[in-house]
């Protein structure tokens, strides 16, 4: 790994010194801890924190020796790894040339670049555009990373934490809900409440009368003594669900937070007669 590969993948602006490098470690090892992962990204994550130790160690070594990271730093480092990528590119094509030649037809004549991704780990950051594509390591230790802009800032993500968005094909709303529903479930149980609502807000403006979401959601406003927003949230399950007595419990229960005791007995209430009304177990 090269000095300007680790000051991007830590996100820095150079000049940096020990003190900014130490806390784009803390700051990244947040993002992409592994026990913050969907079972589906962990192991992504897991190597995305292996490379960011990495570039942390070579940045961290350096400054201790040199003092802190300069742009100047950055530049020659580009500038060698040019050269070095320059004269691998001329060796393969020599290579190249002293291997006869493959018969019309055996391999792809184009490729597709995909410029527009989201984040499997964080969708709420919405689509973002491909800035720059680079690789780290060898062998089974290649990494692939991108720089990605979005609308609240550009970040180094993993290529195997994005998923490419063909604006050709619409996105339908219930595979938005789904996506924000997963991702939000992920936040639940790293106990990230703020995060579990701000996803699933998400998800219920894509489907405004999916029960899963509004229960979910009623549940993590309560969570974060959100209570006012808490009580809509039940209201709209109960819409949704009138003989759901779990809904009507959680209402009872959101009342009573809210010193609301009348509405509370309302809703113990309603939550008896909804289970009066579920059939009977043969």
């Amino acid at each position: 790994m090269t000095i300007d590969q680790a000051v991007e993948l830590l996100e820095l602006t150079p000049p940096s010194d020990l003190r900014e490098i130490q806390l784009a470690r803390r700051r990244l090892a947040k993002r992409w801890h592994p026990d913050k992962a969907a079972p589906d990204q962990r192991h992504v994550h897991e190597r995305q924190m292996k490379t960011i130790n990495s570039a942390a160690d070579l940045l961290e070594m350096r400054a201790e020796a040199d003092g802190p990271i300069t742009i100047v730093d950055v530049q020659v480092s580009a500038d060698a790894e040019r050269r070095r990528q320059a004269e691998a590119g001329r060796r393969a094509y020599e290579a190249a040339q002293r291997t006869p030649s493959r018969r019309a037809g055996t391999q792809a004549e184009r490729s597709i670049v995909y410029r527009y991704v989201r984040s499997s780990s964080y969708p709420e950051w919405g689509v973002g555009t491909i800035v720059d594509v680079r690789f780290t390591g060898e062998g089974d230790d290649l990494q692939r990373w991108a720089r990605v802009e979005f609308a609240t800032g550009t970040f180094t993500l993993p290529i195997d934490n994005l998923t490419f968005v063909d604006f050709a094909k619409r996105e339908r709303d219930a595979e938005r809900a789904e996506r924000f529903l997963v991702a939000a479930r992920d936040a639940v149980a790293a106990h990230n409440h703020e995060l579990a609502i701000k996803r699933l807000v998400y998800a219920r403006n894509a489907d405004p009368k999916r029960p899963e979401i509004l229960r979910l959601l009623a549940h993590e406003y309560r969570r974060a003594r959100k209570l006012k927003e808490a009580g809509r949230a039940v209201r709209d399950w109960i819409r949704r669900e009138p003989d759901n007595p779990a809904a009507h419990r959680l209402a009872e229960g959101i009342y009573s937070d809210m010193g609301a005791h009348d509405l509370a007995a309302d809703a113990a209430r309603d939550a008896r007669a909804a289970r009066r009304r579920l059939p009977r177990a043969a």
